[in-house]
Protein backbone atom coordinates (compact mmCIF):
# COMPACT_ATOMS: atom_id res chain seq x y z
CA UNK A 1 0.00 0.00 0.00
CA UNK A 2 1.31 3.42 -0.98
CA UNK A 3 0.47 6.22 1.42
CA UNK A 4 1.23 9.95 1.43
CA UNK A 5 0.21 13.00 3.47
CA UNK A 6 -0.96 15.93 1.32
CA UNK A 7 -2.09 19.51 1.84
CA UNK A 8 -5.48 20.67 0.61
CA UNK A 9 -5.14 23.86 -1.46
CA UNK A 10 -7.59 26.54 -2.57
CA UNK A 11 -8.44 26.26 -6.28
CA UNK A 12 -10.82 29.06 -7.24
CA UNK A 13 -13.96 28.53 -5.15
CA UNK A 14 -13.04 24.86 -4.61
CA UNK A 15 -10.48 22.84 -2.72
CA UNK A 16 -8.00 20.60 -4.48
CA UNK A 17 -5.50 17.83 -3.85
CA UNK A 18 -2.85 16.76 -6.36
CA UNK A 19 -2.37 13.02 -6.57
CA UNK A 20 1.27 11.93 -6.69
CA UNK A 21 2.23 9.74 -9.66
CA UNK A 22 2.90 6.72 -7.43
CA UNK A 23 -0.63 6.89 -5.97
CA UNK A 24 -2.20 7.35 -9.42
CA UNK A 25 -0.22 4.42 -10.82
CA UNK A 26 -1.17 2.10 -7.98
CA UNK A 27 -4.85 3.07 -8.35
CA UNK A 28 -4.66 2.77 -12.18
CA UNK A 29 -5.71 6.42 -12.65
CA UNK A 30 -4.59 8.67 -15.49
CA UNK A 31 -4.94 12.28 -16.59
CA UNK A 32 -8.37 13.34 -17.91
CA UNK A 33 -10.03 10.25 -16.42
CA UNK A 34 -13.42 10.75 -14.79
CA UNK A 35 -13.80 9.73 -11.15
CA UNK A 36 -16.66 9.66 -8.67
CA UNK A 37 -16.11 11.13 -5.20
CA UNK A 38 -18.19 9.93 -2.29
CA UNK A 39 -18.05 10.29 1.47
CA UNK A 40 -18.61 7.16 3.54
CA UNK A 41 -18.48 7.51 7.32
CA UNK A 42 -16.24 10.58 7.03
CA UNK A 43 -13.84 8.98 4.53
CA UNK A 44 -13.45 10.27 0.97
CA UNK A 45 -13.64 7.50 -1.63
CA UNK A 46 -12.38 8.10 -5.19
CA UNK A 47 -13.73 5.58 -7.70
CA UNK A 48 -12.88 5.53 -11.44
CA UNK A 49 -15.88 6.01 -13.75
CA UNK A 50 -15.78 3.61 -16.65
CA UNK A 51 -17.05 5.63 -19.62
CA UNK A 52 -18.33 3.23 -22.22
CA UNK A 53 -19.31 4.66 -25.60
CA UNK A 54 -23.03 5.40 -25.84
CA UNK A 55 -25.13 3.59 -28.40
CA UNK A 56 -27.11 5.60 -30.93
CA UNK A 57 -30.29 4.78 -29.02
CA UNK A 58 -28.77 6.10 -25.77
CA UNK A 59 -27.59 9.29 -27.49
CA UNK A 60 -31.01 9.89 -29.02
CA UNK A 61 -32.69 9.26 -25.65
CA UNK A 62 -30.47 12.00 -24.13
CA UNK A 63 -31.38 14.54 -26.86
CA UNK A 64 -33.65 17.30 -25.55
CA UNK A 65 -34.88 19.61 -28.37
CA UNK A 66 -35.71 22.41 -25.89
CA UNK A 67 -32.23 22.34 -24.41
CA UNK A 68 -30.44 21.95 -27.74
CA UNK A 69 -32.41 24.59 -29.64
CA UNK A 70 -34.88 22.47 -31.58
CA UNK A 71 -33.79 20.37 -34.49
CA UNK A 72 -30.11 19.69 -34.85
CA UNK A 73 -29.89 21.23 -38.32
CA UNK A 74 -33.08 23.26 -38.68
CA UNK A 75 -32.96 25.15 -41.96
CA UNK A 76 -35.40 26.37 -44.60
CA UNK A 77 -32.98 25.86 -47.47
CA UNK A 78 -31.61 22.65 -48.89
CA UNK A 79 -27.99 21.99 -48.08
CA UNK A 80 -27.18 19.34 -50.65
CA UNK A 81 -29.09 16.94 -52.85
CA UNK A 82 -32.13 16.70 -50.56
CA UNK A 83 -35.49 16.20 -52.24
CA UNK A 84 -38.36 17.97 -50.43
Amino acid sequence: MTEVVLDIKQWGNNLGVRLPAAIAREAHLHAHQRVRLSVVEGHIIITPVLDEPLTLEQRLANFDPARHGGEVMATAQTLGAEQW
